[in-house]
């Protein structure tokens, strides 16, 4: 598993605090989610974020 930049986990994290209801263990809904919450224009930068948020939703869930 890579290790992300700090940039990625930081606004990854900023999203799940402000928008927790916009975001799901999918990552496909979450990159949807990512477009129109954000101004990120580089499409590797939004695929980050979304798997980021991805991951830590699943996380989330699992120990729910």
């Amino acid at each position: 598993m890579a290790i992300k930049p700090k940039y990625i986990k930081q606004l990854g994290n900023l999203l799940l605090e402000q928008y927790p209801d916009s975001f799901n263990t999918d990552f496909e809904t979450n990159k949807e989610s990512v477009t129109a919450l954000t101004t990120v224009e580089s499409k590797g930068v939004r695929n980050r974020i979304a798997g980021y948020v991805t991951q830590k939703k699943s996380q989330a869930a699992q120990h729910a």
